[in-house]
């Protein structure tokens, strides 16, 4: 059935239930077991996809980060086995960039690497382990973090947190008050009503005052996100990467209209109420209550830098200090400069790495050589 099959089921459970918060609206648009955008295999990446990311710009990124897990490898003390977990691995392809440039880069962490991937949608496990297909003795997949045992390693996630569904919400100069979608004769429509969750009201305890009509989003699902992966990782290291904020910046007053976004064929959407099922809906991370909750949890705050300078410091790993003259390199080169160029990819993407059960050594990792301090960064008390 097709993914416009979504609209009205949705229409009939609003007219059965009544309103329901945008969140739950999100998360059957993108997570319905038969409909949803990521589900149901619509979503694409690349140049002829909806969106573009880092693993579409080809094997580099992969192996950027194959040389900073071996780096935190090594800094655990090389252990055997070394268990990479991936949650939001789409069809595989940083996956395999990734093993492979273990393979190739860092053989003995490779000896050492098990590679699990957290997906539930049966057609994407498929997907990845047509993929992984030459690695399939280091695979294994789960269902969900709650199946994982618990290990030493890294949880990476490149843009999985942004996809968690969000609640919106407005403040009419008196109260805040949360956006609901419901039903009129043109289709799906925004109501505004009392907050629907009780975690709501302390997350927007912490938000500095913003003017009349300001709307923007919160989003919950990170926070028990983060309890999750802090329960399974028993020592290493949390890399996230994803286009986000610290929360001074994302509450900024002038951003009055939050950060919600919908996309299809690298265009955006101006009514993200439109073919449920169809397009991509996607927020910015507030990177500082994510960090918030993981210290509450255990894990300690590393580094936070954006994706410009975390590519530079890997670079010095990867590239050398002399240019590099065969086509590859080049290819490769050129590669990176799209990584980490400013206006594409380096300043929108974020990369925040948490450390459970570590030493206190904190050298910084290549990656986060250039970083900035990270708890003024996320405006984090000392």
């Amino acid at each position: 059935m097709p993914a416009h099959a979504l609209a009205p089921l949705l229409r009939d459970e609003i007219a059965r239930r009544g309103r329901i918060p945008f969140s739950d609206f999100m998360e059957r648009a993108l997570y319905d077991p038969d409909h949803g955008y990521y589900t149901s295999g619509r979503a694409r990446l690349g140049r002829t996809g909806d969106f573009f990311t880092n693993v579409s710009v080809g094997p580099l990124f992969g192996r950027l980060l194959a040389r900073q897990f071996a780096e935190m490898w090594d800094r655990l003390g090389r252990p055997d086995p070394f268990i990479i977990v991936e949650q939001g691995a789409d069809r595989g392809d940083f996956a395999h960039d990734c093993l492979s440039g273990l393979r190739e880069l860092a053989p003995d962490c490779f000896a050492a690497t098990r590679y699990h991937i957290v997906e539930p949608v049966p057609a994407l496990v498929e997907a990845q382990a047509v993929r992984l297909v030459e690695f399939a003795l280091k695979s294994r997949w789960h269902r969900s973090l709650a199946d994982l045992d618990p290990f030493v390693g890294v949880h990476f996630s490149n843009e999985l947190i942004d996809a968690f569904p969000v609640h919106l919400v407005t403040w009419t100069g008196t109260e805040w008050l949360e956006r609901f979608v419901a039903l009129d004769d043109e289709g799906f429509t925004f109501e505004e009503g009392p907050l629907s969750h009780p975690d709501l009201r302390e997350r927007l305890a912490l938000l500095p005052p913003v003017p009349d009509g300001y709307q923007t989003e919160i989003s919950l699902g990170p926070l028990g996100w983060i309890d999750a992966v802090g329960a399974k990782l028993e020592r290493g290291f949390v890399l996230a990467i994803d286009y986000g904020f610290s929360r001074e910046e994302y509450y900024r007053p002038e951003r009055t209209t939050g950060t919600l976004s919908a996309y299809a064929a690298h265009r955006r959407e101006p009514d993200p109420l439109k073919r449920p099922g169809e397009i991509d809906l996607t927020a910015h991370v507030d990177f500082t209550s994510l960090t918030e909750r993981a210290e509450e949890r255990g894990l300690r705050l590393l580094a936070f830098t954006d994706q410009h300078h975390f590519m530079v410091g890997l670079s010095r790993l990867h590239f050398g200090e002399t240019a590099p003259t065969s086509r590859a390199a080049q290819q490769e080169l050129r590669a990176f400069q799209t990584l980490m160029h400013p206006t594409l990819l380096g300043r929108s993407f974020k990369v925040l790495c948490l450390a459970k059960g570590t030493s206190d050594d904190d050298r910084p990792f290549a990656g986060f050589q250039f970083a900035p301090a990270p708890r003024a960064a996320l405006g984090l008390a000392s």
